[in-house]
């Protein structure tokens, strides 16, 4: 879900019919990778088992599956979904995807070493952020780390997502977890003259 829209109103239909229609990928599924993530999977700083909160059509867990990491994508649009499927069928990869709300996990008989977040975080209203927070920590092991990447307060407001400041990245995740870093990063974009100024954060689960 990399530049999607706010969260509507708690309903998964309008993220569904955007990935049926093609608004999806005439926006935010850039249907590659996002450069930041592939940095960390470069420097070997994502294990498995490994969570893709908002995992879109998959680019993220097929990268990491492609390196042999134990990877679960969940993404609330069915369409989404099915579109990583096929994509992990054609390109012979092993992956799990699954419908899930990234605010009501349950890990799927398991629980995460290493989650990523490309892009999910910043579709949340203000009152969803600790509710999310809270999710993730009863889907990760002790120790686990979420990397989490969002569009940065620094970005001008032209639509789309929120833009978060460090302040609100500490206050959503004050309890059970630890920010281990916070650092300016970047989105690839279809939109916004190709990139996008984000927060890159670093964040551990007590």
């Amino acid at each position: 879900m990399t530049h999607a829209r706010r969260r509507t109103a708690g309903r998964p239909e309008p993220w569904d019919r955007s990935y049926r229609d093609g608004t999806a990928a005439q926006s935010w599924d850039i249907g590659a990778p996002q450069p930041a993530i592939v940095a960390l999977a470069d420097a070997g700083l994502l294990h498995s088992p490994l969570l893709d909160s908002g995992c879109g059509t998959g680019e993220h867990s097929l990268l990491l599956a492609a390196r042999g990491l134990d990877v679960t994508g969940v993404d609330w649009a069915p369409s989404a979904i099915e579109l990583a499927r096929a994509k992990a069928v054609e390109r012979d990869l092993e992956a799990t995807f699954m419908v899930a709300d990234a605010l009501t996990l349950e890990a799927p008989g398991r629980r995460f070493a290493s989650v990523i977040d490309s892009g999910l975080f910043h579709v949340f209203e203000p009152d969803e952020a600790a509710r999310y927070a809270a999710s993730l920590h009863a889907a990760t092991l002790p120790g686990a780390t979420l990397h989490l990447l969002c569009f940065s307060n620094r970005e001008p407001d032209w639509g789309g997502p929120h833009r978060i400041s460090q302040a609100q990245l500490r206050t959503a995740f004050a309890r059970g977890w630890r920010i281990a870093n916070i650092e300016p990063s970047s989105f690839v974009t279809r939109t916004s003259g190709g990139t996008a100024r984000a927060w890159l954060a670093t964040i551990v689960r007590e």
